[in-house]
């Protein structure tokens, strides 16, 4: 700055803007006097830290050092010093001291381990008078040595020893008489039912991260479930689950809620704030008809809305589940309900049995199962739909997978005088033309094939009347297996969510069609 003022001149170029002659050694004596100043003040504080880090080293503890020398230490200076220091004082800080000495070294702190689930607390809503028919769900799906749950009922129940070794453990509720409750359609069980959350918390279990809710006539696929909570900060307020199929239903009770027999989860810190406020926020709403609604009120009150995950199924329908489950979303399968008001999803066999066949693929490939797939046969003309682990379809023609991916209406809606429009999903009507109607192929066994790393499922044709088809090209009718590979993919739901590619492979059996499912290759499509 000083010679760069000497060389200045004033706008009119003859005059000098510092005053003296030019050859004046002024700005060399004022260069000099600031090295001579910055020489002195740097070796003054080089010694005094010497001498502070010494003193510090001997007899000061490093908290009581950082607080008296904080203006005068650098950052890297500190960083020197706790490396020192900290093994000889560890035995006199806390947890606490030690992340608060990690922040200030500018480390971040250890990312918390993902959640398994063992972090995870089931409270399953029961009612007494079912207990013996609807408990050969609950063994489905629970696994006593890996789950924690409990199973909350009205009353008292038999347990008989294989009960208490397949089962979780039963509670009854508590009285809640003094609740009010006005809705004349509904059933005050629904209080009871509300406070499941809350009274499971009241266990003090140890390491907790979410309660599930769910029914008693509800199915999980627990793995699925933790790699949906996976996703979200298990220590934040969240409050997950999914709607009603029916938008009647919806409208009626609220597009925000998330629907109890579909289950839903709430974080712990959630849970804790629920408890807190929960028997003040029941009192306020007498008139509402269910649990799931109660529960959706104190939400809004605490200001937390419904994270909405498809992958949690209230099914509110009648009939068959067969279009909805062949297209499924694309989206992990978490759980299926009202299992006694469907028919079993399987054909010839009992809900249970049935329920207990799709578990064999889910045990093999728990990401996948129901995951849907689109290819073509087009030197038979064919549309080809693989819903992994449960059923295939073979359609005559080619269909756009705008289309295929729509469930068909196989099933009826939740009020029985409600069309089709009545949905919350755009549904696909049963086609009129025979020559459409599907050729159905329902999974029959599963198995790993340790040589090709590849799981391999059967499809035996389901044989029903066929319509009479005059259209000229291969008739699916000669099928009666559907195989199909597909090597199990844990990772799938790590990535963006796609549907899996299928590829028709060659097969030396007329009678037999070959599959392969996969991840698409790069610029693989399900094009027409």
């Amino acid at each position: 700055m000083v010679w760069d003022q000497v060389q200045l001149r004033s706008s009119s170029g003859n005059h000098p803007l510092v005053s003296g002659h030019p050859n004046r050694p002024i700005p060399k004596l004022m260069v000099c006097s600031i090295l001579f100043v910055s020489l002195t003040y740097l070796l003054y504080t080089l010694k005094l830290l010497t001498t502070s880090a010494q003193q510090t080293f001997h007899h000061t503890p490093f908290t009581s050092y950082l607080r008296r020398s904080t203006s005068f230490t650098s950052a890297p200076l500190v960083l020197n010093q706790t490396a020192v220091t900290a093994p000889l004082h560890h035995g006199r800080r806390d947890v606490r001291e030690k992340q608060k000495v990690v922040m200030q070294m500018g480390q971040a702190p250890p990312k918390p381990k993902p959640t398994e689930i063992h972090d995870v607390v089931f409270g399953i809503a029961a009612s007494s008078k079912l207990w013996q028919q609807r408990k050969e769900y609950i063994k489905i799906w629970y696994k006593p040595n890996q789950l924690r749950g409990v199973v909350w009922l009205d009353d008292r129940v038999k347990y008989s020893a294989q009960d208490n070794r397949t089962l979780p453990p039963f509670r009854v509720s508590s009285d809640t008489s003094k609740f009010p409750y006005t809705n004349r359609k509904g059933h005050r069980s629904a209080i009871r039912i509300s406070r499941i959350v809350t009274e499971t918390l009241k266990m003090n279990m140890d390491n907790v991260r979410w309660f599930v809710m769910g029914d008693d006539d509800t199915v999980f696929i627990t793995e699925n479930l933790v790699r949906i909570l996976r996703k979200y900060d298990h220590t934040q307020y969240y409050y997950i689950g999914s709607l009603s199929e029916s938008h009647i239903q919806n409208i009626f009770f609220s597009y925000g809620m998330a629907y109890g027999g579909g289950g839903f989860a709430i974080s712990y810190p959630l849970a804790k704030a629920l408890a807190k406020m929960q028997d003040r926020c029941i009192q306020r709403y007498p008139g509402l008809y269910g649990s799931d609604d109660r529960m959706q009120a104190c939400m809004a009150e605490l200001g937390v809305p419904l994270t909405k995950e498809l992958g949690f199924h209230q099914y509110d329908v009648y009939g068959n589940l067969f279009g909805l489950l062949a297209a499924h979303p694309v989206t992990p399968l978490v759980s299926l309900h009202h299992l006694d008001v469907v028919e079993p999803i399987f054909p010839n066999v009992s809900r249970v049995q049935a329920l207990q066949r799709l578990m064999l693929p889910t045990n093999l490939d728990s990401a996948g199962i129901m995951q849907q797939s689109i290819c073509y046969d087009k030197t038979k003309s064919w549309t080809i739909s693989v819903s992994w682990g449960f059923a295939v379809q073979v359609f005559r023609g080619i269909f756009s997978p705008r289309e295929i991916e729509m469930p068909s209406r196989t099933f009826l809606n939740w009020y029985k005088r409600a069309d089709y429009t009545a949905y919350a999903f755009n549904t696909l009507p049963v086609s009129r033309n025979p020559c459409q109607k599907p050729f159905v192929f329902y999974m029959s066994s599963v198995r790993m094939d340790s040589e090709l790393n590849k799981t391999v499922s059967e499809y035996e044709r389901h044989h029903v009347p066929h319509p009479f088809c005059r259209w000229k090209m291969a008739n699916p009718d000669e099928l009666e297996t559907v195989i199909v590979h597909k090597k199990p993919d844990p990772h799938l739901w790590d990535r963006s969510p796609r549907r899996n590619c299928c590829r028709v492979m060659e097969s030396k059996e007329r009678r037999r069609m070959v599959i392969d499912v996969g991840v698409c290759k790069d610029g693989e499509v399900s094009e027409i």
